[in-house]
């Protein structure tokens, strides 16, 4: 069953990001003042675009010495609106002050599936300097049938010693951090507002069999964020 080091329960989505934000800010500002950048990597989804509004206008929060990455994305035109990295654009990225080379996107360019997820590799290893891969802050969504990125159950397991796998839907074809690359994350925030996660979330918390994909993340530094 899914494990949480902690679970953040608010009346209502405004209250929960307020407590989004303040958790967010003093691991930037811890960042910060031992002079290094945080890794930040954002989710698709309509459930996380009230927190992204809220986020582009928090003036305490200084994005200068934040990097942007995506946990997943469907295998299509960066202007369509079925990109991830379109929707954070447009609802964060796009209306606060950084400058591109802070925005570290999955190319869906080459044609070739295969190719896009090695270039998304090879981008992550360069930023980590082929060290010990673990973002700072891994900001998830969760599905209604429990998915998490593009994790689905079963793709989950496949090839879980990638950093990012591919894997083929009905609708799309789509790229995606693999768990064991977002459980190697130093903080991993599941983002389950609204009363339409109140079903799933009842059901990962209660999974003895890991039927969900959102069951497998790990526990530690692992936060739940939801509404009663």
């Amino acid at each position: 069953m899914a494990k949480f080091s902690k679970i953040i329960r608010e009346s209502n989505e405004n209250l929960l990001i307020n407590k989004f934000i303040d958790l967010f800010s003093k691991r930037l500002e811890r960042k910060v003042k031992n002079g290094k950048r945080l890794s930040f990597v954002l989710t698709g989804g309509k459930s996380p675009i009230k927190l992204y509004k809220k986020l582009a206008i928090t003036k305490k929060l200084n994005w200068r010495n934040v990097d942007f990455f995506i946990g997943d994305e469907r295998y299509v035109k960066e202007t369509s609106k079925n990109s991830n990295i379109n929707l954070c654009k447009e609802h964060f990225l796009n209306k606060i002050k950084i400058s591109q080379k802070q925005i570290f996107k999955i190319s869906t360019n080459s044609n070739s599936i295969k190719k896009d997820v090695d270039k998304y590799i090879k981008k992550i290893k360069k930023y980590f300097l082929n060290k010990n891969i673990s973002f700072d802050v891994m900001l998830l969504g969760i599905g209604n049938d429990g998915h998490i990125a593009s994790l689905f159950i079963n793709n989950i397991k496949r090839k879980n010693s990638l950093l990012v796998d591919h894997v083929k839907k009905k609708d799309f074809l789509r790229i995606t951090l693999s768990i064991k690359c977002i459980n190697n994350s130093k903080n991993i925030f599941l983002w389950a507002p609204g009363k339409r996660k109140k079903i799933i979330i009842k059901k990962i918390l209660s999974d003895k069999y890991k039927k969900y994909p959102a069951s497998y993340l790990r526990k530690k530094n692992n936060i739940l964020f939801n509404c009663n």
